[in-house]
C-alpha cells in the first residue's frame, strides 16, 4: 500500500469503528423501511396536533347501539377507518374487515396504539390482555377463561390486587421490547408517553374515566368498567373484551400488522388521501368509518368540506357505513338516546352523505345529525 494511502486508510477504520459502536444508541432513530409496518405508519402520517385530551379510554357509552343497524346494512368485510382509542376494537371485532386504518390528529394516539398492540401480542386471552393492561396478576388456568362471562372478568380485575414493584417493573420492561420490535421510531419522550398511559391503567384499573386536559373527570361520562359492562340493544355484551371471537379477531389482525395507527387530521391535506391511495392500490374498499363526534368540531372550524373531500377519495363498499357519535353539548338529546347514556352513537350509509353533501345539504352539523337520525 502507498505510504500516501496509510493515514486515509486508519481514518476509514476509526470512522467504521465508531459508527459501530454508535449504532445501538442511534437504532431507533433510523428511518424504517416502507414495506414495514413502521415504515407504513411513517409514510402514511403527517405532523400531529393537539385534541384537548389523551382519550385513553372513550366517552360513548352509547357506542354499541349502533350494532344491529350494521347488520342490518350489511357492513362487513372491507377497510375500516377509524378515530380514537380501543373502541375502535369492538367495531372491527364485529364488522372483521380485512384491515384497519386508525386516523387521529394526536400522535399520543399513535402510541397509546402502540401500547395496545404490545398488549395483544403478550396476552393469549382476554383476561390476560386486561390484566397486563391494569398490571394485575392473571388467574391460574387462563385457558379454562376463554368462555367466561365479561362479568367474571371484571370481577378478576377489580378483586385483584395491584401487582408489587418488582413483577410492574419487569412487565412495563417486557411491554417496551415489544414495541421496540414493532420498529417504530420513539424519541425518550414517546417512551416516557407510553409508559405514562399504561401507569394510569395501572392506577385506575377499570375506574378509570375519560377526561380531557386540566378538566375534573364529568360524573356523566362511563368508567371504563361501564364501557365493558354495556349492553347493544338486543341486551348482548359485545364488547371486544366480552366476546372472546372478537378479541381473537382483533389480536389476529394485530399479529399481522393490519391495524394501522396513522398520525394525521381527517381534514388535512396528507394522511387521509396516502390512506386513501394506499386502499385503492391493494385493490381494497372501505366498509366503515367510525368518525366519533370529530364533525362536530369540523363545522365549527369551516372544514367539514375538506373532510369530505378526503372522503370522496376512498373505494367505497356498497354497503359502507359512517359511525358517528353525539353529545348533548354538540347538539342536544336526539330519539335514539338511552336514559343512562351521555351520548347518542348513529349511523348513515356512506353513500348517502357524500351525496346529501354535493348538493349543499349539510350546511350546518344539526343538518347532518337530524340526516343521521332519519
Amino acid at each position: 500500500m502507498p505510504a500516501r494511502l496509510r493515514p486515509i486508510v486508519r481514518v476509514a477504520l476509526v470512522i467504521m469503528c465508531l459508527s459501530a459502536a454508535l449504532w445501538p444508541a442511534r437504532a431507533d432513530r433510523q428511518a424504517p423501511r416502507a414495506t414495514t409496518f413502521a415504515g407504513l405508519i411513517e409514510r402514511l402520517s403527517e405532523r400531529g396536533g393537539d385534541f384537548g385530551g389523551d382519550n385513553l379510554i372513550s366517552n360513548e357509552q352509547s357506542y354499541l347501539q349502533v350494532l344491529p343497524a350494521l347488520v342490518t346494512a350489511g357492513t362487513t368485510g372491507g377497510v375500516y377507518l377509524g378515530v380514537g382509542p380501543d373502541q375502535n376494537y369492538t367495531y372491527i371485532g364485529q364488522i372483521k374487515p380485512v384491515a384497519a386504518y386508525l386516523i387521529d390528529i394526536r400522535r399520543d394516539n399513535m402510541l397509546l396504539h402502540l401500547l395496545f398492540k404490545a398488549l395483544f401480542s403478550l396476552s393469549s386471552t382476554r383476561v390476560e390482555y386486561l390484566s397486563l393492561l391494569a398490571a394485575r396478576p392473571s388467574p391460574a388456568n387462563l385457558e379454562s377463561w376463554r368462555g367466561a362471562d365479561v362479568e367474571r372478568v371484571v370481577a378478576h380485575i377489580d378483586a385483584a390486587r395491584p401487582l408489587p414493584d418488582s413483577p410492574r417493573l419487569a412487565l412495563q420492561a417486557r411491554v417496551e421490547t415489544v414495541i421496540a420490535g414493532f420498529g417504530v421510531p420513539l424519541s425518550a419522550s414517546d417512551k416516557a408517553t407510553v409508559d405514562g398511559f399504561h401507569r394510569e391503567f395501572m392506577q385506575a384499573g377499570l375506574s378509570l374515566v375519560f377526561r380531557a386536559r386540566g378538566l375534573p373527570a364529568r360524573d356523566y361520562y362511563p368508567s371504563f368498567r361501564d364501557l365493558l359492562l354495556e349492553s347493544d340493544p338486543l341486551g348482548r355484551r359485545l364488547s371486544f373484551l366480552a366476546d372472546e371471537s372478537a378479541f381473537h379477531y382483533v389480536k389476529s389482525l394485530h399479529a399481522r400488522d393490519l391495524i394501522v395507527p396513522v398520525v394525521g387530521d381527517v381534514a388535512g391535506t396528507r394522511a387521509m388521501r396516502a390512506i386513501a391511495t394506499h386502499i385503492a392500490g391493494k385493490g381494497e374498499a372501505v366498509s366503515s368509518f367510525y368518525i366519533s363526534n370529530v364533525e362536530q368540531y369540523l363545522f365549527q372550524q369551516g372544514r367539514f368540506g375538506a373532510f369530505v373531500e378526503n372522503v370522496k377519495l376512498f373505494p367505497l363498499t356498497a354497503q359502507a357505513t359512517m359511525i358517528r357519535s353525539v353529545f348533548p353539548s354538540g347538539f342536544g338529546r336526539l330519539p335514539p338516546s338511552q336514559p343512562n347514556h351521555y351520548s347518542t352513537s348513529l349511523t348513515q350509509p356512506l353513500a348517502v352523505m357524500l351525496a346529501d353533501a354535493g348538493a349543499g345539504r349539510y350546511r350546518r352539523y344539526s343538518d347532518l345529525v337530524l340526516a343521521s337520525v332519519r
